[in-house]
């Protein structure tokens, strides 16, 4: 390993001691590793702009950042346990080709904020690609409510319980993922603020330009306390995992009704022959493995979030623990967008058995219609209810699933879904 940045002549350095502190940074930085980039060059030109470096120097320096990103896209440079952290990386390689102007590049910057930036334009980039997979999933839900619409069982408690249709439960989904897009949208709003600058919580002696580097790094605004920006540490990327959980909550339920609906027991649902496994030992078997493990994504986040909400226990200022952190961060972010990023696609081939879904619905399934029927003729709702279930069979004899679902003009029922109001929510996003 590299001598740490901290590093001093009468310091006498431990192994074994310097191998627990690295951790698996040098290997989990490589996740932010040009973000960090990305902001060392920013704070190259905010130093220039103060006359901390000169033109030459900076000019110098963003070459050597831009080729140091280059290489590391190519693999001719690998961020590994040669460095203590990605941080330390680029100074390193900065001194290598630069020599002092090389060293000059950590001037009014402390790891600390440097860690607080590249993740808060990692944390940016992975709300965007959120709001993206959560829009695919409505716009799909959206379209296959509007052009397919068969009557299926509807349940409560795992019970039948009224006639739904397939429209209706496309369009429940594309609502809920137009509500999570929205909150991509609103946490990005939310930790869209700039930390650079802050160095170790308590601001430096010099006119740094943050305003300058707020922009150029695309930030919406200054986050303006310098102790404020180490005390959103921890609390920006909960709201992150928070928003990516909330989804994956959708996408569970979901996940559930296609592993019931799919059983022989049902046989409502067919999936893409992609989306199952053959069984190890079963030759008659395809098993619904990817349906079970969207089920189960919501597991990871959930432990993420925890465990960085362990870790907030502590007082203001930078404190250690904070950089276990990062692993947890990085795997319930990347486990639920990849089980995200599948959904659109499921959505868009599964395929429905109709006459499973018929055949599964029953005359006892309309004794709410006949019920909420007698009301609106003048029966007290509680005397109709008695009647429709003292002859719940008969009660549905002779009718259609369609003219029950026909019927169903409550906003937001069958007969009225509003769906041009969904798809005119999900476009202003």
């Amino acid at each position: 390993m590299t001598d740490p940045l901290w590093i001093k002549p009468d310091t006498r350095t431990d192994e074994r001691i310097m191998q627990f502190l690295a951790g698996d940074d040098a290997l989990l930085d490589r996740e932010f590793f040009l973000h960090d980039i990305a902001a060392s060059k920013a704070h190259v030109e905010g130093l220039a702009n103060i006359g901390v470096l000169s033109a030459d120097e900076a000019m110098s320096l963003k070459y050597e950042l831009d080729a140091l990103a280059e290489d590391f896209r190519s693999g001719a440079f690998i961020l590994d346990a040669r460095y203590e952290d990605g941080h330390s990386a680029i100074e390193a390689r900065l001194t290598e080709r630069l020599g002092n102007t090389g060293r000059k590049v950590h001037t009014g910057r402390s790891r600390n904020d440097q860690i607080l930036v590249a993740t808060r334009l990692w944390l940016k980039e992975k709300l965007a690609e959120l709001e993206t997979h959560c829009k695919a999933a409505a716009r799909v839900c959206l379209e296959r409510a509007t052009k397919e619409s068969l009557p299926m069982p509807g349940y409560t408690h795992l019970q039948r319980a009224v006639v739904s249709s397939t429209a209706m439960w496309f369009a429940g989904f594309a609502e809920a993922f137009i509500d999570d897009a929205w909150r991509a949208r609103q946490t990005f709003e939310w930790i869209d603020a700039n930390p650079l600058g802050s160095a170790a919580g308590y601001g430096v002696n010099l006119k740094l330009d943050r305003d300058y580097t707020t922009r150029a790094l695309g930030f919406a605004r200054l986050q303006v306390s310098a102790t404020y920006a180490q005390l959103s540490r921890g609390k920006f990327e909960l709201a992150v995992l928070e928003a990516i959980g909330s989804t994956l909550l959708d996408v569970r339920r979901l996940a559930w009704d296609l592993s019931l609906f799919t059983t022989s027991e049902f046989g409502f649902v067919e999936l893409p022959a992609e989306y199952t496994t053959g069984s190890s030992i079963m030759p008659n078997k395809r098993n619904p493995d990817v349906i079970e493990l969207l089920r189960a994504t919501y597991a990871s986040v959930a432990a993420a979030r925890t465990e960085v909400e362990q870790l907030l226990s502590l007082p203001s200022g930078y404190q250690r623990d904070l950089q276990f952190s990062k692993g947890g961060i990085f795997h319930g972010v990347h486990r639920g967008l990849m089980a995200l990023e599948l959904l659109p696609d499921l959505l868009a081939r599964m395929q429905w058995n109709e006459a499973a879904m018929r055949a599964a619905i029953d005359p006892a399934m309309h004794a709410t219609d006949v019920a909420t029927e007698q009301a609106a003729s003048g029966v007290p709702f509680r005397d109709a209810y008695r009647n429709a279930a003292a002859a719940a069979k008969e009660a549905g004899q002779g009718r259609t699933p369609e003219q029950s679902l026909a019927a169903r003009v409550s906003p937001g029922a069958h007969a009225c879904l509003r769906l041009d109001e969904l798809r005119e929510r999900l476009e202003s996003l």
